[in-house]
């Protein structure tokens, strides 16, 4: 049962999904209904919005232009009500790994009709993509030129990033690699925006190479985006030109385990 709570933030008091208000035999009353569930997301936001401006801050402080760097709150594994009270406090890009999950939240009654810009960041299959074709705004993570082909069939002139491997321990394809596949992507009939990358742990001046390495890839392809840091990085991609950031743990918390959300 969903319960409208948001793992990984202390203090969350469980209030079941769609139960009313109620008042006990000596006249107290029990916080079960909408009302409470409206008073728990109104909580929430409050808190993503300062969460939100430490975020901004961050990526001010290094060097990053707030009107070209975008953040895209990742909601993997978080109930709807994240995404609800993500959208309250102003974010307007949700990231969501799971066909499955994206496909239930978007029609998720938390949020009430609303339409954020939503990014798959998960690998595409082939089954999956009718669902995700009328809510997806970009597709971060095109990583082969036969994933681009089978997105073209099924949704054509897609918005897409290719997924460049910097690790050689990741998906995506290899730099070497990326002109050819962006190339054929658009021969597909994509539109690709740009690249993404995953950089190699620990930050520091691995990260940075990394990031510094795709930047010039990108700007070799003429690519405006650049989809390269999270939530321990997000300063060293910014500083190396990403202009959108993936961030999950700095602002909802440890993800909780996926009970109930299976792809």
């Amino acid at each position: 049962m969903s319960t409208g709570r948001l793992p990984g933030l202390p203090g969350e008091a469980e209030v079941p999904a769609g139960a009313s208000e109620r008042t006990g035999t000596e006249g107290v009353t029990v916080r079960e209904a909408a009302g409470g569930a409206d008073d728990e997301l109104a909580g929430l936001a409050g808190r993503l919005v300062a969460r939100r401006a430490a975020l901004l801050e961050r990526i001010r402080g290094a060097g990053g232009d707030l009107d070209r760097v975008r953040v895209v709150a990742v909601t993997k594994g978080f109930p709807a009500t994240a995404v609800a009270a993500a959208l309250e406090a102003g974010f307007e890009d949700i990231g969501e790994n799971y066909a499955q999950e994206l496909v239930a939240k978007a029609a998720a009654d938390e949020l009430d009709g609303a339409s954020p810009r939503w990014h798959y960041l998960g690998r595409l299959q082939r089954n999956k993509l009718a669902r995700l074709a009328p809510l997806v705004h970009l597709y971060q993570g095109v990583s082969s030129v036969s994933e681009g082909v089978a997105l073209a069939q099924r949704v054509p002139a897609a918005r897409v990033l290719v997924e460049v491997d910097m690790t050689g321990r990741r998906q995506g394809c290899v730099p070497a690699e990326a002109p050819a596949v962006v190339d054929a992507l658009r021969s597909s009939g994509l539109v690709v925006a740009g690249l993404m990358t995953v950089a190699p742990p620990g930050g520091g001046s691995e990260a940075a190479r990394a990031f510094r390495m795709l930047a010039r890839l990108a700007s070799s392809l003429s690519l405006a985006e650049l989809s390269m840091g999270m939530s321990d990085d997000l300063e060293v991609a910014v500083a190396e030109g990403s202009t959108m950031v993936r961030v999950g743990r700095a602002l909802f918390g440890p993800r909780p385990s996926r009970a109930g959300l299976r792809q």
